[in-house]
């Protein structure tokens, strides 16, 4: 029998800036969409995959919620969007050498409502309303030293790796302003995006500043949601209701601790190690990609990792962009549900859901006709990965 790992189930929760929900509520939700996609029952599912920052709820807890009460694996990775794909290869991983039969993966989060940079007291609501109190932040470790100057959050983090990328290759602000107005351009197509309104250059130049270079276009919409998928083995997907995507490949990178201000050249990102070591497993090369949903909690993140797993030369990111590359009829469509820029920040893992949506085609309206290879990346900076999804087995 074939072990090859593949994805026979997806589901998500709506996304909003103020749920009321925990994130157990959440997490079961869209794990009981992801089983009835597949054509599964909970008692056929034995392991169980997550990630989270203290922000979600434990993969048993979840497990329990939905019926899923005998489990042959559990993993819980602890961080962020830089374990979006690891969770899923893990979980391939899990059933191909037997394992399990099948796993649940999911990441849920208030990321707007509840625990959040500037919301100590982990947020939660109040009358209805998203609670307004701020308390100090305790930081430790490294952070301790850089707290005293106000740098503490990853677009303070990310601002200075994009202005070393314009001070050498001259890419600019409208070049990063090309991926904000094209991604949102793809969620108007989206109904599940929580942005939806149309920007143009003027728009996204008009932006209120976050962090220089970086306006509110350039950073991920924070969101409370949940995204689950069933990872199972080809032979066991045979019998079940979707067509399978498989999971063909999956390389990541760590570098020098996953410190942010230890990485040597800002102009780069783990994908520079990650891409070439990707493509080599996968057997394949970047024009074979139809579709790219590559993780964007901020637009400069789109550019270092396309340049960094080989989509377009360096510094002719914008000018790709601009050119109608980067969308329908070009050559790849990159985050055609809008990413997490305009979709929301699921910490990734929707790009995940996304690809798959597409590779069944049943993306509707924003469906790339014709995709068959779809790659998923996600993380910046020193840590991250990508994978290569392919429709059917």
């Amino acid at each position: 029998m074939s072990r090859k790992p593949v994805i026979c189930g997806i589901g998500r929760t709506a996304f909003s800036r103020n749920s009321e929900r925990t994130t157990l509520a959440q997490a079961a939700e869209a794990a009981r969409t992801a089983i009835t996609d597949a054509g599964m029952l909970a008692t056929d599912i034995d392991g169980v995959a997550c990630f989270a920052m203290g922000d979600s709820a434990p993969g048993m807890a979840v497990a329990h919620a939905v019926g899923i009460d005998d489990l042959n694996w559990n993993m819980e990775l602890f961080g962020g969007g830089y374990f979006a794909t690891s969770v899923v290869a893990n979980a391939g991983m899990a059933v191909q050498t037997g394992a399990c039969d099948a796993v649940l993966v999911f990441r849920s989060l208030n990321g707007r409502s509840g625990k959040r940079y500037g919301r100590a007291d982990g947020g939660g609501t109040k009358n209805g309303s998203a609670a307004t109190s701020r308390t100090a932040m305790q930081v430790g470790g490294e952070r301790q030293f850089a707290a005293p100057h106000g740098y503490m959050t990853p677009p303070q983090w990310l601002a200075l790796w994009c202005r070393q990328h314009q001070h050498r290759y001259g890419s600019s602000c409208e070049d990063l302003g090309q991926i904000a107005i094209t991604q949102r351009q793809h969620a108007e197509n989206n109904p599940h995006a929580v942005q939806r309104g149309h920007i143009d250059m003027q728009d996204y130049l008009a932006g209120r500043w976050i962090n220089e270079p970086f306006r509110v276009f350039d950073c991920a919409l924070e969101v409370d949601g949940a995204v689950a998928m069933i990872v199972t083995t080809e032979e066991r997907a045979r019998d079940l209701k979707q067509t399978p995507v498989s999971v063909v490949a999956h390389a990541e990178y760590t570098g020098h601790g996953g410190l942010m201000d230890q990485w040597p050249d800002y102009t780069t990102m783990y994908s520079e190690k990650a891409g070439p070591l990707l493509w080599q497993r996968a057997g394949i090369k970047p024009n074979d990609v139809d579709i790219a949903c590559m993780y964007d909690c901020f637009t400069y993140t789109v550019m270092a990792t396309m340049e960094g797993f080989g989509l377009c030369q360096r510094g002719e990111v914008g000018s790709f962009f601009a050119a109608g590359r980067a969308t329908y009829g070009g050559e790849v469509v990159v985050n055609p549900h809008g990413g997490l820029l305009s979709e929301g920040y699921i910490h990734g893992l929707n790009h995940t859901f996304e690809a798959v949506l597409q590779l069944r085609n049943q993306a509707e309206k924003r469906q790339v006709e014709g995709a068959t290879t779809a790659l998923v990346t996600a993380g910046a900076g020193p840590f991250g990965g990508g994978m290569i999804l392919r429709a059917g087995v």
